[in-house]
This record gives C-alpha cells, sequence and structure tokens, in this order.
C-alpha cells in the first residue's frame, strides 16, 4: 500500500476514535455530574466531535488555546440547543432542562454550561492533538496558551 494510503487510513480510523471517545467521554461525565444521561446526548457529542476535530487540524499552531477552547464551547452550546429543540421541544422527550439556570435560553442552554464547555474542550484539544500524533505520527503539539 503507497504511503499516502497509509497515512490517509490512520487519518481517518484516528478520527473515528476520537470522535467515539467524544461520545463515550460526553456520557461518563454526564453520569458523574448529574447521575444519568440519554444516548442521545452521546450521539450529539460524537457528532459534534467531528466538525470540532476537523476545525482543530486547521487551526494553526499560533491560534492560542484559550482562543481555541472557547470556540469548541461555543459550538458545542450551538450542537446542544439544536439538538435541546429538536429533541426537548419539538418531540418532547423532556432530556434536560436548564430552566432554572440564569440566563438560560428556551430552557435548553445557560451561560453557566457554555463556560463548562469552554473550560472542557481545552484539554479535550491537547488530548485529540496528541492522539493524532501518536497514533498517526502526526505532528508534536506545540500550544500558545492565550
Amino acid at each position: 500500500m503507497p504511503q499516502g494510503v497509509g497515512l490517509m487510513l490512520c487519518k481517518w480510523e484516528s478520527h473515528v476514535i476520537r470522535w467515539l471517545c467524544g461520545g463515550v467521554l460526553y456520557g461518563v461525565l454526564e453520569v458523574l455530574w448529574r447521575g444519568h444521561t440519554h444516548w442521545t446526548m452521546m450521539v450529539l457529542a460524537a457528532a459534534l466531535s467531528v466538525p470540532l476535530d476537523v476545525a482543530n487540524e486547521h487551526f494553526p499552531w499560533e491560534l492560542p488555546l484559550a482562543v481555541q477552547a472557547v470556540l469548541g464551547g461555543l459550538a458545542i452550546t450551538a450542537g446542544e440547543l439544536a439538538a435541546g429543540l429538536i429533541l426537548n421541544v419539538w418531540l418532547g422527550l423532556g432530556i434536560c432542562d436548564y430552566a432554572g439556570q440564569w440566563g438560560n435560553l428556551w430552557g435548553q442552554i445557560c451561560p453557566l454550561y457554555t463556560l463548562l464547555w469552554c473550560v472542557l474542550a481545552g484539554p479535550v484539544i491537547v488530548s485529540f492533538d496528541w492522539l493524532d500524533c501518536w497514533l498517526c505520527g502526526g505532528e508534536r503539539p506545540r500550544y500558545k496558551i492565550v
């Protein structure tokens, strides 16, 4: 197999591993935080890992990690809003309700959890970068913090 094809397969496999890790990690964190989760939230997390993972590959190393984390946290919040409107409001599944949280938007998202996603996105970005480095011999991660 030509080297370029092998690298493409490795990249694809590492993407799938990161996407699955994103879904499982979310499920574990939510169970630890709330005591339960819903399978759709793990699917959402895996699905959100796709564009975040691909975008992360295109961010230059000079882009501060803090900025990457904020962008990631905002993207996660946007995904949670879309999923909440579909699953909770439209389909009435009642998976989560942030109506009691300050600054909530339609009971689906709130500033507190947006901040939490921004904070958690940083370590996930670093983890995904190191996975790429270890699994596929990608570039060794280096970061500008702020």
